[in-house]
């Protein structure tokens, strides 16, 4: 366990991290909320011309669809994540991992739940949609989610993979964050403004949550990083 003051230094630099990262959200949610200037142009004609790229193509559009239907949170959330975080306590005894994991994911939800609720942006308005969705835009549900999954399921792995998985696992985890964000535009349900808010929102969720978090010494002493002597241990991610 931590000593006291290194705790609430560990605390400190979350909440700094968290507000740094949710300032530009924040300067977002007034902008889009006012329903006017040089942002809301910009998202109404990227969306146009999103839509008329997948209304040309259905197969692009049967992809998108079944990728919104996949990437949606109570699938990621209740059958993804806990799958894998039961795996990485029973197979492999990460416990602590474990807990941060299933605990950010489930504060990640909410909090974008409450960010959706507070600002109320209606979706975007496209002829002869291609696609729709329930409830308010901004911001984007999927991309914060996925990037908050994402990070998660990262650090919860990450002294399980060997030198090419920690290549691999990042990489991978950036791309799905960017395809997801690009599935909410290109279908018409978000604006370009509230998957860059989502996908912020995630970074800061996971990103506060993993400085105000610190591993256990049995968590380390028990899976040291692969490569390394036996007994020797490597800063976590």
């Amino acid at each position: 366990m931590l000593a006291e003051p290194a705790r609430r230094r560990a605390v400190l630099r979350a909440a700094a991290l968290g507000a740094a990262v949710t300032v530009p959200v924040v300067a977002l949610a007034v902008v889009v909320r006012g329903e006017s200037g040089a942002v809301v142009r910009f998202d109404e004609s990227v969306v146009r011309a999103a839509t008329e790229v997948t209304r040309g193509s259905e197969g692009l559009r049967l992809v998108l669809v079944v990728w919104q239907a996949v990437f949606a949170a109570r699938w990621v959330n209740l059958l993804v994540v806990p799958a894998v975080c039961v795996w990485a306590w029973r197979r492999h005894g990460l416990r602590d991992r474990v807990v941060w994991c299933a605990a950010t994911v489930a504060a990640g939800w909410v909090l974008q739940a409450a960010a959706k609720g507070l600002v109320q942006r209606a979706r975007p308005v496209v002829e002869d949609a291609v696609a729709h969705a329930p409830g308010s835009s901004f911001p984007s549900g999927h991309a914060a989610n996925t990037t908050v999954v994402a990070v998660a399921l990262t650090v919860l792995v990450w002294p399980l993979l060997g030198r090419t998985g920690r290549v691999v696992m990042p990489v991978t985890a950036a791309a799905l964050v960017a395809l997801t964000a690009a599935n909410r535009v290109l279908l018409g349900v978000h604006h370009p403004s509230d998957v860059v808010a989502g996908t912020l929102l995630g970074l800061a969720v996971a990103g506060a949550s993993y400085v105000g978090w610190r591993r256990s010494v049995a968590d380390e002493a028990d899976h040291p990083d692969p490569g390394d002597p036996p007994g020797a241990g490597r800063p976590t991610p």
